[in-house]
């Protein structure tokens, strides 16, 4: 028998994996009850904008060709979305997968990195994986505190500051001022890469516009999802927005064409929405403000959200919390699984979904309280 543990790199063998099995068997458990939510993983429960899985499918005529042109045309479309010259596009399947990629290009073994205290797991993850090391720094809050994450990359010498914003799984948001104050504040040699996956909930009028500081030079790796406000997560879809030679190393390290014809078509037809894509986040908002209201009469304690999730101060041990919504048919994700113990994060879905999960959120809270 081989002895594989010689042969694996020490830095990924000694991390543990999503869990995927545990993830499945609560999936499956669903079906067991006549009406289920699944809201743990902030997946788009209103799904793809009108249109998108028709032009989607169109483009499976010429799936038995690689999706040369395809990348260029979609490339293009992100260009002109964000307005950027399209060479500083690179698309990825997912925005998760583009967080390892990056990684691979920016880190070694040995370097440091900085992540707020509370933020996406992946980031760590990937870190370590390519050899890295993890510092974390404070937060304010429930906000994140630029300074002082810009305090720990100059104490610490990093390579990279990851920053999520908006934050999952706080939903918090940063400021014009404080995000320019960061980049001012950032060391020589630091990289500030940016995971806006949340931010095409925000209205396009008041979100932060960081594709400049990429036009301009500036130390940013801007990276975005279409699996959150657009619904494309099962067709694993992202892009970053970077400097052309950083967008160059990312194909290096990424396999060519990546992404398969179906996803980029589904993705161009998304950016072109923009009346279907504003009509979702009003959907989105009254869901949400439904949502809020509903937890606050069950005696927990909603936190502010702009985004397609809403973090909840409960007054019960949340991950049993979890565990009696499951049994009821409802998972959200426990507050102690993402560092925030004594709360739980719950996607936001269509009102029928969120009438049903804050009837099964009274009913589990109750429950405990006996």
């Amino acid at each position: 028998m081989t002895d594989w543990s010689g042969l694996l790199v020490p830095d990924v063998r000694a991390l543990e994996p999503l869990d995927v099995e545990a993830t499945v068997a609560e999936v499956r458990g669903l079906a067991s009850h006549e009406a289920s939510a699944k809201l743990d993983w902030n997946e788009n429960l209103f799904g793809p904008l009108p249109g998108v899985l028709e032009e989607a499918g169109r483009s499976l005529a010429s799936s038995s060709m690689y999706p040369i042109a395809a990348y260029g045309d979609f490339c293009a479309e992100v260009g002109g979305h964000v307005g950027v010259d399209p060479s500083m596009v690179a698309p990825g399947h997912g925005l998760q997968a583009l967080v390892g990629t990056v990684a691979s290009v920016l880190l070694r073994p040995g370097d440091r990195v900085v992540i707020p205290e509370v933020s996406f797991y992946l980031y760590a993850l990937a870190s370590s994986a390519r050899g890295a090391i993890v510092e974390r720094s404070p937060m304010r809050g429930y906000e994140l505190d630029l300074e002082a994450l810009a305090e720990t990359a100059r104490d610490t010498g990093a390579r990279v500051a990851w920053v999520c914003d908006p934050n999952n799984p706080t939903a918090t948001t940063l400021s014009a001022s404080e995000w320019e104050s960061f980049l001012d504040a950032l060391p020589d040699g630091c990289v500030a890469v940016v995971d806006e996956a949340y931010g095409d909930f925000l209205p396009p009028e008041s979100r932060l516009s960081r594709a400049h500081d990429v036009s301009e030079g500036r130390p940013v790796i801007l990276l975005r999802s279409f699996s959150k406000l657009y619904g494309l997560a099962g067709l694993r879809l992202g892009y970053a927005v970077a400097d052309p030679a950083v967008v160059r190393c990312l194909a290096v390290v990424e396999e060519p064409f990546n992404v398969n014809c179906a996803a980029l078509a589904a993705g161009g037809a998304s950016l072109r929405a923009v009346e279907a894509a504003a009509e979702r986040r009003r959907e989105v908002a009254e869901a949400r403000a439904y949502l809020a209201d509903g937890l606050r009469d069950a005696s927990a304690e909603p936190l502010p959200s702009e985004v397609g999730f809403v973090l909840a101060r409960v007054d019960v041990d949340d991950v049993a919390l979890t565990r009696a919504l499951a049994e009821r048919g409802v998972l959200v994700r426990a507050g102690s699984n993402v560092g925030l113990p004594g709360h739980v994060r719950i996607a936001v879905g269509p009102r029928p979904v969120m009438e049903r999960a804050v009837a099964a959120f009274a009913e589990a809270r109750s429950s405990l309280l006996g």
